[in-house]
């Protein structure tokens, strides 16, 4: 089985406005609710893509049924913690004159530390664990060691860990050394120390990560693609050029291609492959994380896979 960790998820409220005025009425003439979070991102993929997974982590309040119940609805199973509060709600506005995209985050609500210890317990009793994808931002006041946490009880049940987070909860995540990270260009250089622009500093970067315990560094490049780099073995895979529509969930997406493809018995080139159309695929449709099989599969032919090392 597959499970994913969200601990902070949202609803995602999408509007589109012909165009934003300011101190006048905007008319909205469109709106949609999504449910969010990068490992609920992850299981929406999965689910698509046919794959039977499990999505964990914390609700709250009205906005935390309406996310469990529209997740649960498209045939995704769930055990979520209840917490007291409100489920954070984001704002997602498409400008549909100018295509701009403009995106408004909340904090989302506290858990008390108790709680927390909770998502351990969880994990701990999760059955035939294959693949634990771990995502998405901490609760307020919530302290990062609690992903290292998760990674090493996750670990202890023999499953491979994926871990998909950014700032101080990758430094101190990687301590748990996750079987796979997904960091952009952005977070692997706050990761390492130092500005990463061209492939080679970035590789170096990757093989430095894996040197400290991590098996798969898998980089996210943007229209650049994907860069894989695993004991020695370095692949980049290239998406072909697209009308991007919408951006939101689109590494979310990657991961779960990638898993998709190791669940699916491929080696780690075409599981890239597969990560690179999973976020491609998700980029031409409005929403969150809306990936198609058909758009994937379609694509899937499409990437272009560069071997750079392969000892």
């Amino acid at each position: 089985m597959i499970y994913t960790i969200t601990l902070n998820p949202a609803l995602d409220r999408t509007l589109w406005v012909s165009e934003i005025k300011e101190d006048v009425s905007n008319r909205i003439i469109r709106e949609e609710s999504y449910p969010g979070g990068k490992g609920i991102d992850v299981s929406k993929v999965l689910t698509a893509l046919g794959v039977p997974n499990r999505a964990l982590g914390f609700i709250a309040g009205f906005a935390g049924r309406q996310l469990e119940a529209q997740l649960t609805r498209d045939g995704t199973d769930c055990s979520f913690i209840p917490v007291s509060g409100e489920t954070r709600t984001n704002v997602v506005i498409h400008e549909l004159g100018s295509g701009r995209q403009i995106i408004l985050n909340s904090a989302g609500p506290e858990v008390k530390p108790f709680e927390l210890l909770e998502i351990s317990d969880l994990v701990r009793k999760i059955e035939e664990p294959e693949f634990v994808s771990i995502g998405g931002s901490l609760p307020p006041r919530a302290h990062p060691e609690v992903y290292r946490k998760i990674i090493e009880t996750a670990k202890l049940r023999r499953a491979k860990v994926v871990l998909d987070v950014d700032r101080e909860a990758l430094l101190v995540g990687i301590r748990g050394k996750p079987d796979v990270i997904k960091p952009n260009i952005h977070e692997l250089s706050a990761l390492v120390g130092k500005r990463l622009e061209k492939r080679g500093e970035i590789l170096e970067a990757a093989r430095e990560i894996n040197r400290r315990g991590v098996g798969i560094v898998l980089v996210s490049m943007g229209p650049r693609g994907i860069l894989l780099v695993s004991e020695g073995k370095a692949y980049q895979a290239v998406p072909p050029e697209v009308e991007v529509v919408n951006t939101i969930g689109a590494g979310d997406s990657s991961v779960a291609g990638f898993i998709y493809g190791l669940v699916a018995g491929r080696d780690l080139k075409e599981a890239l492959i597969w990560a690179t159309a999973a976020g491609t695929a998700t980029t031409l449709r409005q929403g969150t994380a809306l990936a198609t099989r058909e758009d994937v599969e379609r694509i899937v032919p499409q990437v272009r896979l560069e071997t750079i090392s392969e000892d």
